[in-house]
């Protein structure tokens, strides 16, 4: 027997979905917190490593959040499938909620050493697990009370938590920044995580206020809930190619362009750029408070002319406008209205590095147990961490690296079997020729505010925001209408936090790795491009539009 379609939604229905939305905002914004205090976090948590180390490592912690993310959509989906949305709920913003408390009293490395990154990680690994128990059941949850004419519209809603609990953690880090003053990177960096307890006391209170799936109460009543919702999602092939499709076809494009249009922008902005914090984080809020409504715009229009055009469109325009040094490069205008003085240096001034290649490795050290000791490794890592452009020119075996920045050559130095005091002199020696040089050359130390263009950089993280609703606004409800009721929650967790835990979270940290790999600013931009062109192959040929599936005829 199918189940009966959805009535319109009613006004107490609209109550309750605005509840769980309200919940996954705070959600969001308890996992978001990380991300945009990351340089904070590396310095208390990662002390005892070198700065470029630190950073990267604690980007790799934020990842780890992410790529437990699956393995939370396995338990907490089953979960949701077996015993119902609305406790599977209560479940994951208890968890996330306590966690990112619990980070706000958590000692640093000064106090307790190693112990600290390593509760931080445990830390970040439940609240990655509760999150990837959140999505697929909000999503769900909206999409069965959802008429059936207006399910990208409603499910748009959830699509808008992301970027709203985003945008609320950065009104609190700057209201808290205002209030401590210099002693925000000491102890103020705790007070948004200790806020969070409030922010679960309200969302515990919301989710005992809804009403279960009528969808779900419906196959509850009627004895034909799944089992063994894990079994007959992956192992049964009718439903697990249609798990990979989401995936290959739908979610991996869709989080890269997420990631790169709210994270990545604002690392690119303060790690390359050199654009202070508080300004960076101010342009990105703005960008999100102007980009937001599109999401509800897509999700609309979703429901008119389908899902598919607007998500391939999204991922083509992305494509289009990431790829480096070209007309429409979004990536280079931000470089140019940012910081002009950084634009104008790497033209006129152009860096290389003269190496032998054999003693290269990737710039960074994301376990902190291995130090930099060949001259390649050295000089690629201080140019990384002054964010500066240049090419490599491969020399013979056994040449020591040679930095040139405009007309200026600085030789490097191999620290390897150098006593202790001896490399820590070559390397201060090193670092205050490089930065010389590069001042000789035009190149700054910092983004000099009065260079920068707000208005245009605005605009430009706007049209990253736009990107990221087309290709997110529609997708909850494809991916809800993909599936069969019985297995909805389980089969599209996966698929979703996949794509966004492991493709689109450790974007960061990829990213930036093939930027010091690579020595050009804009390399790291090739995962996204890579991603994305993949997805949008994959999806134009095989993906089907669903919006005019009946999902509740589908138990």
């Amino acid at each position: 027997m199918a189940i009966a379609k959805a009535a319109p939604i009613s006004a107490g229905d609209r109550k309750v979905i605005f509840a769980s939305s309200l919940g996954t905002v705070f959600e969001w914004y308890d996992f978001y917190l990380y991300g945009s205090l990351a340089a904070i976090i590396a310095k208390q948590f990662f002390s005892g490593l070198d700065e470029g180390s630190a950073f990267i490592f604690a980007l790799l912690a934020f990842a780890a959040g992410f790529i437990v993310r699956p393995f939370g959509a396995l338990v907490f989906g089953r979960l949701g499938d077996l015993i119902g949305r609305k406790y599977t709920f209560l479940v994951t913003i208890v968890i996330m909620g306590s966690a990112t408390f619990i980070v706000g009293l958590l000692p640093n490395y000064a106090t307790i050493g190693i112990a600290a990154p390593v509760l931080l990680i445990s830390l970040r690994i439940l609240q990655g697990l509760a999150l990837g128990g959140e999505y697929g059941g909000a999503a769900t949850y909206v999409a069965e009370h959802a008429p059936r004419n207006k399910r990208g519209a409603y499910t748009a809603w959830i699509q808008t938590t992301a970027t709203l609990g985003l945008f609320l953690s950065l009104l609190v880090i700057l209201a808290t920044r205002e209030f401590t003053g210099p002693d925000f990177d000491v102890w103020g960096w705790r007070v948004p995580f200790l806020v969070s307890i409030f922010l679960l006391g309200i969302s515990v209170w919301i989710r005992l206020s809804m009403a279960e799936s009528p969808a779900f109460k419906k196959m509850k009543e009627e004895n034909k809930l799944s089992k063994s919702p894990l079994a007959e999602s992956f192992t049964e092939w009718k439903n697990l190619k249609i798990v990979i499709l989401a995936l290959f076809g739908l979610v991996a494009g869709q989080a890269v362009v997420w990631y790169c249009g709210m994270f990545y922008e604002l690392f690119f902005l303060t790690q390359v750029l050199k654009v202070d914090g508080k300004t960076a984080n101010l342009m990105v809020a703005g960008a999100l408070i102007l980009g937001t409504p599109f999401f509800i715009v897509f999700g609309s229009w979703s429901d008119k002319i389908g899902r598919k055009p607007i998500i391939m469109a999204g991922l083509l325009l992305a494509v289009i406008t990431y790829i480096p040094n070209t007309p429409v490069s979004v990536f280079n205008g931000l470089t140019h209205f940012a910081n002009p003085t950084l634009e104008k240096a790497m033209a006129t001034s152009p860096a290389s590095i003269t190496v032998d290649p054999a003693e290269c490795s990737f710039q960074f050290n994301p376990t902190g147990t291995v130090k930099f000791t060949s001259s390649c490794d050295i000089a690629k890592q201080v140019m990384a961490t002054n964010s500066a452009s240049y090419t490599t020119i491969p020399s013979a075996p056994g040449t020591v690296a040679q930095v040139k920045i405009g007309e200026t050559v600085i030789d490097g130095y191999a620290a390897k079997g150098m006593a202790p005091a001896d490399a820590k002199a070559a390397d201060a020696k090193f670092k205050k020729d490089i930065r010389s040089a590069l001042d000789a050359a035009g190149y700054p130390a910092k983004a000099n505010p009065a260079d920068i263009n707000v208005p245009m950089v605005v605009l430009l993280l706007v049209y990253l925001v736009i990107l990221v609703t087309m290709v997110y606004g529609p997708i909850a409800a494809a991916l809800v209408e993909m599936f069969p009721t019985r297995i909805r929650y389980t089969s599209m967790s996966l698929p979703y936090h996949i794509g966004n835990g492991w493709f689109g979270g450790l974007l960061p940290t990829i990213s930036f790795a093939l930027v010091a790999q690579n020595g050009n600013i804009y390399y790291g931009l090739w995962y996204p491009i890579i991603v994305a062109s993949a997805t949008l192959v994959i999806g134009v040929l095989f993906v089907k539009e669903t919006k005019d599936i009946d999902i509740y005829a589908r138990d």
